[in-house]
């Protein structure tokens, strides 16, 4: 598949979505997400099927639904697959099947998580999922790579702009690359640490597949340590006011990115919240 057959694809997400768990969002919350300008939303937490993803398609008219990710540890890709199809025939072109290998922490099956990924794939291709309609969580060049050749792109989590543009270099042009960034509306550093490190320490600073990551990002085992360095949090948490805010996501977009999920933490009003960040210029 060359880069302007994944072309549309690409643009149906925009450049800003929204991360959660995928029992995080209510209908209405979907809605409002939608109303705002957001292109996607990304249902996160490893479903064990998509059913949550149908609610979002239900409440919603045009807004992208993603998966960011079924495991393929606890999924059967043959039904995932079937599901798949249900879910495009009653809402054609707006759902697409994120998938990856979780961590190795997660399962006492985990082997190689490439020939897992690829076995998965060859799954899904037989069930009829096309390519341009799956996205890869990926953070190493060889995922990566995997994600360019057999899926529309890429979906990396717990990452910096550093490495969306290493991933860009590695993935090439027409090509998905849509990482997920964590954010806290605050401008009191110290709180805004205080909401954000907790759900970064625990559990990513203790599963090795995301350490690694970051080690070769440059950060060093006493920026991992004791649940992160100011400064690790800092890269991994935007924080500040809105426009702040998305200064620093944006700069996901301005190092090769298409799109960015934005994790939106520790808010009392999200959808006021969402407002801002998606108004801020």
């Amino acid at each position: 598949m060359t880069g302007s057959d994944k072309t549309a694809h690409i643009v149906r997400f925009g450049r800003h979505g929204v991360w959660g768990g995928f029992n995080q969002f209510s209908p209405d919350t979907a809605r409002e997400i939608e109303r705002l300008g957001y292109g996607a939303l990304w249902l996160g937490g490893s479903p064990a099927h998509l059913r949550p993803a149908r609610k979002m398609l239900e409440a919603t008219e045009n807004l992208t639904v993603a998966t960011g990710i079924v495991n393929i540890w606890n999924t059967d890709p043959a039904a995932i697959a079937a599901e798949y199809l249900e879910l495009d025939r009653d809402f054609p072109g707006r759902f697409y099947l994120g998938i990856g290998a979780g961590h190795p922490e997660a399962t006492a099956e985990y082997t190689s998580p490439f020939r897992a990924v690829e076995r998965y794939l060859d799954v899904l291709d037989d069930g009829g999922v096309p390519v341009n309609r799956r996205v890869l969580a990926a953070l190493g060049p060889r995922m990566l790579a995997l994600s360019a050749e057999r899926a529309l792109g890429a979906h990396p989590y717990l990452t910096v702009p550093t490495h969306t543009a290493q991933a860009r270099e590695t993935v090439g042009d027409g090509v998905l690359l849509a990482p997920e960034h964590k954010v806290v509306l605050g401008t009191d550093p110290v709180a805004a640490r205080a909401v954000g490190r907790p759900p970064v320490d625990q559990p990513y600073l203790h599963l090795r597949n995301y350490t690694s990551n970051l080690k070769r990002l440059g950060y060093t085992d006493a920026d991992i340590a004791d649940g992160g360095s100011d400064a690790l949090i800092d890269a991994l948490v935007a924080h500040g006011d809105a426009a702040t805010v998305r200064a620093q996501i944006d700069e996901h977009l301005a190092a090769g990115a298409d799109h960015v999920a934005i994790q939106l933490l520790g808010s009392s009003d999200v959808a006021a919240d969402l407002a801002a960040i998606i108004g801020a210029v």
